[in-house]
């Protein structure tokens, strides 16, 4: 990929990385994670676009314009709404570009309604367990 955009979204409850359940999330902030991105993004050759959002309209009217502002990958942590969101599922079905699925925790090693991701059907990767360093492998990897 040469000198592309690459959307980092970020689902809900994500804003309290570093506080919230840091034994099963981490330490890293969000502001941590999107820091190291844009900065390995400038050394890979490509610009990364970080945003977060609570809200499923906001996550999808962002995919959405992802379909025509120069964004070519997106790489996704949609939260909980993994495992809820048709609505995200069909934006990202509407995206003609990479997308790479991002989980902190190991979601098979969790609770069983989280063992089921709507975004799986689209990805055309899915990186889970390995913390903030899955953000850095999808990014190295859409670059590759």
């Amino acid at each position: 990929m040469s000198k592309h955009q690459v959307l980092v979204l970020h689902g809900p409850n994500l804003n309290l990385l570093g506080s919230r359940e840091p034994e099963i999330y981490g330490h890293q902030t969000l502001d941590d994670i999107n820091e190291s991105l844009v900065n390995l993004g400038a050394e890979l050759g490509v610009s990364v676009n970080a945003q977060q959002s609570n809200h499923e309209g906001v996550l999808i009217d962002t995919i959405q314009a992802a379909r025509t502002d120069g964004t070519k990958a997106i790489i996704i942590n949609p939260g909980a709404f993994t495992h809820t969101s048709v609505a995200i599922l069909d934006a990202l079905n509407a995206f003609a570009g990479q997308v790479i699925e991002v989980h902190l925790s190991n979601v098979h090693k969790r609770e069983a309604f989280r063992h089921h991701s709507y975004v799986s059907q689209r990805a055309d990767g899915v990186i889970v367990g390995l913390g903030a360093r899955g953000y850095e492998l999808a990014l190295r990897a859409l670059v590759a």
